[in-house]
């Protein structure tokens, strides 16, 4: 496929008003401005965050302009998308700005904010913190109350008799009026912001009488349907080091694969065509889990880390060996050594002692490679695991 069909049909899941219309502009030879924006609630983007960034890479790459857009207004009010209850917290503009320091590091693993044709950094709060009270009337007024209540996560939430908080209520608004204060022609977002992403399109009609593109990208989830992401709690992230990032994505479903394929790496649509109709005749797909793996970290990283990634896989989870190089700690070894317990949470390898605890009860635990079962454990030196991928070297100071 060429590169304009690559860019409309490849890691895409609904274009509107329709793919149709925008390929005949794009074969125009017209060059748009477009915007994916994110709510810098946490510290981390993760894998999921890869299928937009990579799509807003190929706009780029076909000199379209580009905006990277930090939700740092539209994070006060707290995106509601894929959140079934409401939520106990909202951020302040200063923690949101200080969270998107890390994620324009981060993101530009995968996009250019330097070069030719940059990718332009924009802060939605500079124009939603200076909107006037007949400012906010007026955006109001351009919708109904039925319009929003009919959002289906707002239903399921009436139904199971959970609260709409109205501030999470009036986000589709304040996202919306992200593409008339930019003059955008198309926004992309994962297929959970598609009601915010139409409410814009709605209100650059009204207040632009102009036609936005939209473009929904598919949402990464788990073997369980669900997203990969801060909110499920199941990130596996851009900056994890590369052998942990490797096994993460091996614990993936093998139902994940094809679909990683397309949306996370550059191998070709026909190649994975061919990987799929080989996974469902009953091929071991692990080989292919494998190379999704290895795409993923040699695109987040390079290649080396790739490879040696790929490596320490083999011998620590497939063979059950010790992986080449393991951290160092080292401790006193005071009346008998230190706690099993304490050891765990000075190396971070487990965040609490409640966790540690949960480890070690569940069998996750050993000291050269004999189960470690009891809590009140003191250990001694040598190597200790701690799931399939997770070691340190113990030695006494």
């Amino acid at each position: 496929m060429d590169k304009i069909e690559e860019l409309l049909t490849r890691g895409v899941d609904k274009i509107y008003p329709s793919q149709e219309e925008l390929e005949k502009v794009l074969r125009s030879g017209k060059k748009l401005r477009l915007y994916q924006g994110f709510d810098p609630t946490g510290e981390r983007l993760h894998i999921g965050h890869m299928v937009g960034f990579r799509k807003l890479r190929q706009w780029q790459y076909l000199g379209h302009h580009v905006i990277f857009l930090i939700g740092d207004g539209t994070g006060q009010a707290g995106d509601p998308s894929g959140k079934l209850t409401a939520r106990d917290k909202f951020m302040t503009r200063e923690e949101l700005r200080e969270n998107a320091r890390e994620y324009v590091m981060q993101a530009s693993k995968i996009v250019n904010f330097k070069g030719d044709n940059p990718v332009e950094i924009l802060y939605n709060g500079d124009w939603l913190n200076s909107l006037t009270l007949t400012d906010i009337l007026e955006i109001a007024g351009k919708f109904s109350l039925q319009q929003l209540s009919e959002r289906d996560l707002f239903q399921e939430r009436i139904k199971r008799g959970e609260t709409v908080n109205l501030r999470e209520f009036l986000y589709p608004l304040l996202q919306g009026y992200d593409s008339v204060a930019m003059d955008v022609d198309l926004e992309i977002g994962g297929t959970d912001q598609m009601f915010n992403m139409l409410a814009g399109r709605s209100l650059m009609k009204s207040m632009r009488n102009k036609d936005k593109f939209v473009m929904t990208t598919p949402l990464l989830t788990d073997s369980e349907g669900k997203k990969i992401g801060k909110t499920e709690g199941n990130v596996i992230g851009l900056t994890d080091k590369p052998d942990e990032l490797f096994g993460e994505i091996m614990a993936l479903g093998d139902d994940v694969i094809v679909r990683g394929l397309e949306y996370l790496t550059d191998i070709g649509m026909d190649e994975i065509k061919k990987i799929d109709k080989e996974i469902k005749s009953g091929k071991n797909p692990i080989e292919y889990k494998k190379r999704m793996a290895f795409e993923i970290v040699k695109q987040l990283n390079d290649e080396e880390a790739a490879v040696k990634s790929e490596k320490n896989f083999g011998k620590t989870v497939q063979e059950g060996e010790n992986p080449d190089e393991i951290k160092i700690f080292t401790f006193n070894f005071n009346n008998g050594g230190p706690n099993i317990v304490d050891i765990l949470v000075n190396s971070k390898l487990a965040s609490s002692n409640s966790e540690a605890k949960r480890l070690i009860e569940q069998g996750g635990v050993a000291l050269n490679n004999e189960k470690v079962s009891n809590i009140n454990f003191q250990i001694s030196e040598g190597i200790l695991r701690v799931g399939k991928r997770k070691f340190i070297k113990i030695l006494k100071k």
